[in-house]
C-alpha cells in the first residue's frame, strides 16, 4: 500500500484536518474528494506526527508531518446506464437534473447500478472526477426527495460548487406537505442535529455530544383539512435536516416513516421536493438560479 508524507503548514494551525489533507492531496494527483479523505481518516488510515488520527474534524497546530496510506482501488468506476433523466438545463460546465423520487444519487455498497450517477454518464460522458466513484456530484437529495439538483461535468466547475456548498451561500428552496397545521405562517427552527444514540444510521434533534447547529426557515403556503403545505429554506445541509427539524416541532412530513409516520392519504413517497436552487455559476461568475413545479400530488393531500 502506497504512503505519502505530506506536511502542514504553520499557517494550517487551528484548521481542520480534512480540510488541509484535501488541498494538500491534490499536488500529489490522488483526486481526492473531501468525502473521501474523510473515509480514510475515519479508517484510521491518516497518521499526524505517527499517531493514527479517526476524528476529520480534528485541528492541526501546523507543521506537521501527516501520513497518508493511500489504496488505489482496484474497482472501476460507475458504469453507464440507459435512465431516463429529466435534464433541466445544461452547458459546458453543469447540468440540472430534476430527480425522481425513489432513484438513488450515487452508488454505494450494496447499490452499485441503476442511480442518478449511472444515469449521467450514459447521457453526459464526460463528468467532474474529483471523487472518481461519485463522478459529477457536487451534493445529494435523499432517495425519498425528488427535485432540482446541480451536477458539475467539470473538475473546475465541482471545486467552485463545492466551495459555494461549504460557506453556505447556495440557495436552496424546498416544498414539503407536513402532518397536522401549523401555527404559525412562518417561522425558524434552531436546534441542532447529531447522530441518534441508538439508531446508528438516523439522526436527532437536541443537544447532543455529536450535535451541530442546524437552522431551517418555514413558510406556511397553504392550511388543508389536516396537512399543511410548507415552503423551507435550509441554511445548514446537515443530513435529513429538514426531516428531523420538521418531525421535532410536530409536523413530520407526510411519506416518511423513519422520522414521521407511515404513509398517508394515498401517498406512497416521502411528501419532500426540491423546488428550486440557486448559485453563482461557475464560469459566467453570475447568479443563476432554476425552478420546478410542485408535484401535483402534494397538493391533492390537502
Amino acid at each position: 500500500m502506497p504512503k505519502y508524507t505530506i506536511s502542514a503548514a504553520a499557517e494550517d494551525s487551528g484548521r481542520r484536518l480534512d480540510s488541509v489533507l484535501t488541498e494538500l492531496s491534490q499536488p500529489l494527483g490522488l483526486g481526492l474528494s473531501r468525502v473521501a479523505v474523510q473515509r480514510l481518516i475515519c479508517e484510521g488510515k491518516v497518521l499526524v506526527e505517527n499517531s493514527a488520527v479517526t476524528k476529520p474534524h480534528n485541528k492541526l497546530k501546523g507543521g506537521e508531518k501527516i501520513i497518508l496510506d493511500f489504496e488505489e482501488r482496484a474497482e472501476t468506476g460507475p458504469s453507464a446506464e440507459d435512465i431516463p433523466l429529466d435534464v433541466v438545463y445544461e452547458d459546458p460546465d453543469i447540468a440540472i437534473i430534476n430527480k425522481p423520487s425513489g432513484l438513488v444519487v450515487h452508488p454505494a455498497p450494496g447499490n452499485r447500478e441503476h442511480t442518478l450517477v449511472n444515469a449521467l454518464l450514459y447521457r453526459f460522458g464526460e463528468l467532474s472526477s474529483v471523487d472518481p466513484q461519485r463522478p459529477g456530484i457536487v451534493h445529494r437529495l435523499d432517495k425519498e426527495t425528488s427535485g432540482l439538483l446541480v451536477v458539475a461535468r467539470n473538475n473546475d466547475a465541482h471545486r467552485k460548487l463545492a466551495g459555494q456548498f461549504e460557506v453556505h451561500s447556495i440557495k436552496r428552496v424546498y416544498v414539503a406537505v407536513v402532518s397536522g397545521i401549523t401555527r404559525f405562517d412562518e417561522d425558524v427552527i434552531e436546534v441542532p442535529i447529531g447522530r441518534h444514540p441508538i439508531k446508528r444510521e438516523d439522526m436527532a434533534a437536541g443537544v447532543a455530544k455529536n450535535a451541530k447547529y442546524a437552522r431551517t426557515l418555514y413558510r406556511t403556503v397553504k392550511r388543508g383539512g389536516s396537512a399543511t403545505l410548507l415552503q423551507l429554506e435550509p441554511f445548514t445541509g446537515r443530513t435529513h435536516q429538514l426531516r428531523v427539524h420538521l418531525a421535532f416541532i410536530g409536523h413530520p412530513i407526510l411519506g416518511d416513516t423513519r422520522y414521521g409516520r407511515a404513509p398517508y392519504g394515498g401517498i406512497n413517497r416521502l411528501a419532500l421536493h426540491a423546488r428550486s436552487i440557486g448559485f453563482i455559476h461557475p464560469s459566467k461568475n453570475k447568479f443563476v438560479e432554476f425552478s420546478s413545479e410542485i408535484p401535483p400530488e402534494f397538493l391533492k393531500l390537502l
